[in-house]
């Protein structure tokens, strides 16, 4: 069985990091969250108030690595599931340019969910530190997220396995 490259998207408190590990425990596969990476190395560190460029070199660095690690996973065999945030197609479409210049098989996952629930969500995430809490979202962080966030087009869509969280 060849290993697959599954990339999960979509906007902020659509259940992105939920449906990772799910998946990651369908396939089986090696879960790698950006949040869970950028929380256990960089949180004590983080400034008050959340410096974007401090927080983007830090997520570059983070990708940097999940990257080398989950190569060599996928060299083993072993699938992967990348929850990165690709909020942008720029990033989506690099994750995508990057697979097939090494030739992974690569599966997208779009996750997806009305922006009040995402809301909603988040602020409960907040409160109660669940399983697939890493970093605490403020109000402001959601509103600034969903500037930054490009939903995908009809195009960027094909062949991607879409899920809608209520």
């Amino acid at each position: 069985m060849t290993a697959t490259l599954h990339v999960i998207f979509g906007p902020s408190g659509a259940g992105k990091s939920t449906y990772a590990q799910q998946l990651a425990r369908r396939e089986p596969a090696v879960c790698f969250a950006i949040d869970e990476w950028m929380a256990r190395l960089f949180a004590a560190d983080m400034p008050e108030p959340l410096e974007f460029e401090w927080m983007m070199s830090r997520v570059e660095r983070c990708e940097a690595q999940i990257w080398s690690v989950a190569a060599g996973a996928m060299a083993a065999g072993t699938s992967v599931v990348l929850d990165l945030g690709l909020m942008r197609r720029s990033d989506r479409a690099r994750v995508a340019e990057i697979a097939e210049a090494c030739e992974l098989p690569i599966q997208f996952h779009f996750v997806t969910a009305d922006p009040e629930v995402r809301r909603a969500r988040v602020l409960e995430r907040n409160e109660v530190r669940g399983e697939t809490f890493a970093i605490e979202v403020s109000p402001d962080m959601f509103d600034f997220i969903e500037g930054v966030y490009e939903a995908p087009d009809a195009e960027e869509l094909k062949g991607a396995i879409v899920s809608e969280s209520a």
